[in-house]
């Protein structure tokens, strides 16, 4: 599935705005067809956005169940004869769409996009009714998990993430018009020997019998560099440009379907030339040692909730670029491509990670309710459970495979790993991964009730990647043994011989609050609490990264852990620096310059 771009050959049609919207409490939207015709007693909602917080009534804000949202848009009247579609960038957690009274599609997945073909029930020139009912109820089978449990106040849902379960049309939503005969698919690796790059490329095409396939690279100036003929191939580039971490270069691969000497369809591709591996207790970008620096990032923002905003997303990498960070990672979802691509452009390293957050009930269950599940049963995390988490894995990678600046995969955060039902879970996804993509690493990210020793699940993964809370949940306040633990746990998972990434590391922080001596919740604590942490990475070789959870303060539901939201940000949830940033970004610069 290509995303939605303007070409020669393609057009697309972004129908955001403000769309009619309305909560469907009783769940009898469907059996009453709201999507027959104008969706009656409904308010406006803008597009994209989470409905979350744009209201004022609690009501609204902890509403789970079904919304529904309805527009109306006229299909540009010079699409005639071509196959016209629906793209959805995201719909959390899964949506069902209709065009006037014909249900198109359905997906399950909320960080994902999907499309539908809707030439059928359209004509160019023509208005046309979209409905889609957005879910955003979660459950065992669900990716991320939760439960519905009955109160005497009512139904409840639980859920075992930490960060608020928004939830809406969070991405743009495209009208998209492609010949009938197409490009439906590209796939691209590369590789480097010497100052010799090869763009090696595959193609899947739709109603394309007797048609060719031309593939055309460009350098960043618009120069031809290289072509090949084929449904397959590669393109040879001398003396290429690398793209690199900080130091990002982009070629342009033009995919032509082609009758003879005509052009039937084409299709732009960003490629970035560069190499992945782990090699022992090295990371390698360009067959170069690579050390992560950087963030576990939300997407995360005051009253748009999860929405993807251009401007928002260039000032998040404004700050990345000013305290020096190298990379951050999806926590806890896939993000917006925008973000992807632009992170390409900037040479901004990204782990990426799917939404399985909350597969732990011994975590989750301790500190957000609903106590007394098991996590991997036959009523719980089951079979199904698994096949769902598979279908997230490769759609994940079929939409972000070709993004340079990924170069490693994250399956899960936090999930419990330290039993034989956790290992029988995840053995397979593993393979999942390496089947949809086996030119990167595959890892995923370990809590601290699964110590080196007791995990069962890491033995799968190419990297380790650890959470840890040393002098925060753990030791609170005492850094001096925070520091000490901290590195020796550390010594112990470097005998693994991998490499070793400190995907979170963090405290909470109220910005403004001092205090001498430095105590938890003071902006002096948090600054010590990362010194302390440095220097045990600094005495391990095998750690290879250290992103801070987290870029700035976001978003989480009710709690008395919570004093309106995780605090432990660098940044304030308005992008404002804490102490911490200050002192990450002499760190951070300093390595560079080195």
């Amino acid at each position: 599935m290509l995303r939605p771009q303007d070409t020669t050959t393609r057009e697309r049609r972004k129908i955001d705005g403000l769309w009619d919207f309305r909560l469907d409490a009783d769940g009898a939207g469907r059996d009453q067809r709201w999507f027959a015709g104008p969706l009656q007693d409904a308010r406006k909602m803008a597009v994209p956005a989470s409905f979350n917080d744009l209201m004022t009534d609690k009501e609204t804000r902890d509403f789970f169940g079904d919304v529904w949202y309805q527009t109306t848009v006229r299909v540009p009247r010079g699409w005639d004869g071509s196959s016209i579609g629906l793209y959805v960038e995201s719909a959390t957690h899964r949506a069902t769409v209709w065009v006037d009274e014909h249900e198109v599609v359905s997906h399950e997945g909320g960080y994902l996009p999907f499309a539908a073909d809707i030439g059928e029930h359209v004509r160019a020139g023509e208005e046309v009714r979209l409905t889609v009912c957005v879910n955003n109820t979660l459950s065992f089978q669900s990716i991320p998990p939760g439960v519905i449990e009955d109160t005497p106040d009512g139904k409840r849902q639980i859920y075992w993430h930490d960060f608020f379960n928004y939830a809406g049309i969070h991405r743009p939503v495209w009208l998209t018009s492609v010949p009938t005969a197409r490009l439906d698919d590209v796939t691209v690796v590369t590789t480097v020997e010497d100052t010799t790059g090869t763009v090696e490329y595959t193609t899947e095409v739709v109603d394309a019998a007797g048609l060719t396939v031309r593939a055309v690279l460009r350098d960043a100036d618009g120069q031809q560099v290289a072509t090949a003929e084929g449904p397959a191939g590669a393109l040879t580039v001398p003396d290429v440009t690398l793209w690199r971490p900080g130091a990002a270069y982009l070629y342009d691969l033009e995919l032509q379907l082609r009758e003879g000497e005509s052009t039937v369809d084409s299709y732009h591709q960003r490629v970035g030339v560069r190499t992945v591996a782990v090699d022992g207790e090295q990371f390698l970008i360009n067959g170069e040692p690579f050390y992560f620096t950087g963030f576990g990032m939300h997407e995360d923002h005051v009253t748009v909730g999860k929405a993807h905003i251009d401007a928002l997303m260039l000032r998040d990498f404004e700050l990345l670029e000013w305290i020096g960070a190298n990379s951050f990672r999806t926590s806890h979802y896939p993000y917006s491509e925008d973000v992807l691509d632009y992170a390409d452009e900037r040479g901004i390293v990204v782990i990426d990670e799917t939404a399985a957050v909350g597969l732990n009930m011994g975590l989750g269950g301790g500190i957000f309710g609903g106590q007394g599940y098991t996590t991997f049963s036959p009523e719980t995390a089951n079979d199904v459970t698994q096949q769902v988490h598979a279908d997230h894995i490769r759609e994940l990678v079929a939409r972000d495979k070709n993004h340079p600046s990924v170069v490693l995969w994250s399956i899960a955060n936090e999930p419990e790993s330290e039993t034989e039902a956790a290992e029988d879970y995840f053995r397979p996804l593993f393979d999942v991964a390496r089947e949809a993509d086996p030119t990167r690493p595959v890892g995923f990210v370990n809590v601290m009730l699964a110590p080196h020793g007791k995990c069962r699940v890491t033995q799968f993964a190419d990297v380790v990647m650890l959470n840890r809370y040393y002098g925060w949940y753990v030791l609170t306040g005492d850094l001096p043994a925070s520091e000490r633990q901290f590195r020796e746990e550390l010594e112990a998972w470097a005998t693994e011989g991998k490499p070793i990434i400190i995907t979170e590391y963090g405290a909470d922080t109220m910005p403004g609050l001092h205090q001498l001596p430095a105590e938890p919740w003071s902006e002096e604590y948090q600054v010590d609490y990362l010194d302390a942490n440095h220097r045990a990475f600094d005495a391990v070789p095998a750690v290879v990264g250290e992103q801070v959870w987290n870029f700035a303060d976001f978003a989480t539901t009710s709690g008395i852990m919570r004093v309106g939201g995780n605090k432990k940000g660098a940044f304030t949830r308005d992008r404002q620096p804490k102490a911490a940033a200050h002192r990450l970004r002499e760190r951070w610069q300093a390595m560079k310059e080195d």
